[in-house]
């Protein structure tokens, strides 16, 4: 059991509810991939929730704080586990040891075949936007996002 509701509502900031995409960049963050089945990577994040594959984020908190909801833009889409497209958003719920300063570590799942969707970023440094904050715990589909 989550120690966090698991139907929380997201609450946003410069997210916008009808379908727009936040695009002032807040950070330019050096991607890196983890993954289950590897070591450092365990089934709950920072916050004592279930990971959740290409959702997941760990920062430097001092950077992006976590709860943050951030927007990825080179992530969009890309292959979700269910087979969907990816909408480029991400929720920071982890930290790690090497995750210091601009950095983002993106968790993709469990074993290293789950990091192929993303391999054409990892090392590179791409655009993020803190769309919004969040409540509970992430969950697996789409956000659920509610209006100021």
């Amino acid at each position: 059991m989550s120690p966090i509701p698991d139907d929380a509502i997201l609450q946003t900031d410069n997210a916008i509810v009808d379908g727009s995409v936040p695009d002032d960049v807040d950070w330019n963050m050096r991607v890196t991939l983890y993954h289950s089945g590897g070591g450092g990577a365990g089934a709950r994040d920072s916050l004592g929730c279930p990971v959740v594959a290409m959702r997941t984020a760990a920062t430097d908190p001092r950077i992006a704080p976590k709860r943050s909801i951030i927007y990825i833009p080179d992530t969009v889409g890309l292959t979700m586990p269910d087979g969907s497209s990816h909408d480029g958003y991400w929720y920071v719920s982890d930290t790690g040891g090497a995750v210091k300063g601009a950095k983002v570590d993106l968790f993709t799942g469990h074993g290293r075949g789950s990091m192929k969707p993303l391999m054409k970023i990892n090392t590179k440094t791409v655009a993020v936007m803190k769309a919004g904050t969040f409540t509970g715990c992430p969950k697996a589909g789409g956000l659920r996002m509610a209006a100021n």
